[in-house]
């Protein structure tokens, strides 16, 4: 059979196959580029699109946000072995609402929106985000998107359906008319908790919602708990953004659950139920409360705090951050937008920290003079001066554009989302890559209720977004991996993050986040951006370092205590059966001195982990960076700590105990030693012998030797030239080197029975900070 000749095409043939695309039929082909590539991320990516625009509409209009979160199952009876399902997601917010004409073009175009050119900080950038989300519902359920929004309170809302035509990247209304109906009411009907909290007045108040916005739209995902889910990214905006109010209300039904069927949502902090009979909080109950709570299936992240964000100010392009091609392109639109202004003109206008006497200096440099229109300046001329404008020694741009989260409001955060016992955070000085400022936070929690055998949970935010996805791609997990963890007594496997109960947080606050993909979902490594977060996370790394060195230490005399107690009891009935001194009484002696001896066992230490001494000014009050919480697997008590029946009667804060009656645990002759064996083994201290006189004061020697001279003579004089010390009748000398923490009042003389051992000080009672843990570990 005779092989069929080829067609040929010609240039004609091939331009009239040649025809242009629009953006949306393009991200409709590949949306997994946009964050929709599986059903469970996509339902989260709309979420996160939904609440971003929320957030930044409201901090721009000055309002604290309130956001609802509602997703409804519409498929709850599909079998358990299905991979998705159908779920109408609405978001409301009471934002300063939209008005009518812009209504199509921010829900049904993509690329458009007002803050791609704008250099200021904010959480959308491209335009992309919620319009994608509809157009992948209208994709998957073939439903259009449903909103209602109001921009004026008192006034009616408009209430409009639209779908997105792909081939023209134009929206097609179906709906419009106005509505009374705003928020609506139908989803406080969804279950009891909506019920009970909308009678209450406290889900989706009117007197709240006065303004604002709200989208709905249906979608083919997947609601599944855990991480990477949309409870996780609720829990972490709410971190980055304690000024706002989220209520969430889930499904019915979560896909994938230990128990399908049951709504497992987060339980109160008691652990237990909320009973039927429960009354919703109130709204100043919210605001105030510290962690999430739950009621009847609706879930509230309370607002930590009252005050909005510092206002962001635009600023222009530094001359550093901008390349050839931009600078000719700035001249042609300076030329019909300004018509045609002198070159230092535009220089001081169009560009930050550029002044009329440097924009001079510049053009003398490139050899143009100051006089020079714009549109007279050819691509020599452009070269030059662009050329001596990445010459020129400029200052930072302002850092006024920049809203970081702040190190308080990142340790209540941290404190509030984590249960751990150490918690520290760094605030980086402004920094410029490409000429775009940049501020970069880190904050650590650990210990406490943190699994200990797992690597460190790494939890990432890009101007106050949380990152959920591509973390191994993300520039602030290459800067963990490269941290050296080592130095600050960590466990850190070659090429990987830190082991041990660790929770890293990274915030990045910029102008212009460089994001690896238009999902928005990993930092791009600049070396600038990665040298900062590193440096960062050293600083709370030798806080951490300094923490952790000092309880080894404390632990480490604890364990020697517990070797002293051991033989406390035995030395006191020798003692009594050689001197004949009551038993009771060098008992409760010695065991004073033990714990005076290693009273570095119950400091508490400060935000440098130094011991806090009498100074208040040494204490916590003075670093904000740091919270330490007394650890939950040692007890470390001061005589105040201890209880009435605890106290000893001399009133010193220690029991009197028979040493004769055996000791359970913690002290005494029949106390075991309890050696944690997750801590490094180190040589212990050497202990030096102390022996007891018959008059019962205590004396430190070396080694003991045979005595040539008969007991109950006067003790040899001192060598001539020699200070005599001070030592008080039957009183001590400290063992271990360096003053104690803290000095106590010693008893009166008279209390002083002869024989006694007299104890020079107390260690001082610890300083517990009560911090009321959250619910999530």
């Amino acid at each position: 059979m005779a092989k069929k000749e080829r067609t040929r095409a010609t240039a004609e043939t091939m331009a009239l196959k040649q025809r242009d695309i629009s953006v949306s039929e393009f991200f409709a082909k590949n949306r997994h580029l946009l964050g929709f590539d599986n059903p469970r991320k996509a339902l989260l990516t709309s979420v996160k699109e939904a609440v971003d625009n929320s957030l930044d509409a409201c901090e721009e209009a000055g309002i604290l946000p309130d956001i609802t979160v509602v997703i409804e199952d519409l498929q709850p009876d599909r079998p358990a072995s299905a991979k998705s399902s159908k779920y109408r997601l609405t978001i409301v917010d009471n934002g300063p609402g939209i008005v009518r004409k812009q209504v199509e073009h921010i829900f049904g175009r993509l690329l458009y929106g007002s803050k791609f050119h704008r250099l200021k900080m904010s959480r959308g950038q491209q335009g992309i985000g919620i319009s994608a989300a509809g157009m992948y519902g209208l994709m998957t359920t073939g439903r259009p998107m449903e909103i209602h929004t109001r921009p004026k309170a008192g006034q009616p809302a408009h209430h409009i359906e639209l779908a997105m035509n792909t081939k023209t990247n134009r929206a097609e209304v179906t709906r419009d008319d106005e509505t009374a109906d705003f928020p609506p009411r139908r989803l406080g009907e969804l279950n009891a908790g909506t019920r009970e909290l909308t009678v209450g007045g406290e889900f989706l108040p009117t007197s709240i919602y006065a303004t604002g916005t709200s989208v709905s739209l249906e979608l083919e995902g997947r609601y599944q708990r855990g991480r990477g889910s949309v409870d996780e990214f609720l829990e972490m905006t709410a971190i980055a953004n304690p000024h706002a109010r989220i209520v969430f209300v889930p499904p019915s039904r979560a896909s994938g659950s230990a128990e399908e069927g049951e709504n497992l949502t987060l339980k109160p902090e008691n652990g237990q139920t909320v009973p039927e009979s429960a009354q919703a909080p109130t709204h100043l109950q919210a605001l105030a409360a510290v962690n999430t709570t739950e009621h009847k299936g609706v879930i509230i992240f309370p607002r930590g705090t009252i005050e909005l964000p510092a206002e962001t100010q635009e600023i222009q392009p530094h001359p550093r951050g901008i390349e050839l091609g931009m600078l000719i392109q700035m001249l042609k639109d300076a030329e019909h937008e300004q018509k045609n202004p002198s070159i230092v003109a535009f220089l001081s206008d169009r560009f930050s920290r550029v002044s009329p006497g440097t924009a001079s200096k510049l053009c003398e440099q490139a050899g143009i003079k100051v006089r020079t229109k714009v549109g007279d300046i050819d691509h020599a001329q452009a070269e030059r001066l662009f050329a001596a404008m990445q010459d020129a020694k400029l200052p930072n741009p302002p850092t006024d554009c920049l809203a970081p989260i702040g190190v308080k409001q990142m340790l209540a955060g941290m404190v509030k989302g984590v249960e751990a016992e150490f918690y520290t955070a760094s605030s980086r000085a402004p920094a410029v890559y490409r000429g775009r400022p940049f501020l970069i936070e880190a904050a650590i929690a650990y210990g406490g209720k943190l699994a200990g055998d797992d690597t460190a949970r790494v939890i990432r935010f890009a101007n106050r977004v949380p990152l959920l996805y591509q973390q191994s791609a993300c520039s602030a997990f290459k800067a963990i991996v490269e941290t050296g963890w080592r130095n600050y007594n960590l466990s850190q496997p070659r090429g990987s993050a830190p082991q041990g109960p660790l929770v890293i947080m990274i915030h990045m606050a910029s102008v212009w986040v460089p994001f690896t993909s238009e999902s928005k979902e990993a930092i791009a490594d600049y070396d600038e951006i990665r040298k900062e977060m590193k440096l960062a996370l050293q600083e709370c790394g030798r806080k951490l370092g300094t923490y952790l060195r000092r309880r080894q230490q404390m632990k480490r005399e604890a364990e020697r205590r517990d070797v002293f107690e051991r033989y406390i009891g035995e030395i006191s009935k020798s003692c009594n059966a050689l001197t004949g001194v009551d038993t009771a009484e060098v008992y409760d002696a010695l065991m004073r001195q033990a714990r005076r001896r290693t009273e570095i066992a119950d400091a508490q230490l400060d935000a440098e982990g130094r011991i806090i001494r009498d100074d208040p000014e040494a204490g916590l009050d003075v670093d904000d960076g740091v919270i330490i919480v007394p650890g939950s697997d040692t007890d470390h008590r001061g005589p105040k700590d201890l209880g009435p029946e605890d106290q000893g009667p001399s009133g010193t804060g220690f029991q009197q105990v028979d040493p004769d009656e055996p000791r359970p645990s913690g002290s005494g002759p029949n106390a075991p030693v309890d050696f944690d064996d997750d801590e490094r083994d180190e040589p212990e201290a050497p202990v030096r012998v102390r022996s007891t006189s018959a008059r019962g004061g205590a004396s430190e020697s070396k080694p003991p030797r045979p005595s040539k001279k008969p007991r109950g003579k006067a003790p040899p004089k001192k060598a001539p030239g020699r200070a005599p010390k001070k030592k008080a009748s039957g009183q001590g000398q400290p063992l271990l080197a360096g003053p104690p923490t803290s000095q106590i009042a010693p008893a009166a003389e008279s209390e002083i029975k002869p024989g006694a051992i007299r104890n020079k000080g107390m260690p001082k009672p610890r300083v517990r900070l009560e911090v009321e843990s959250g619910l999530f570990g």
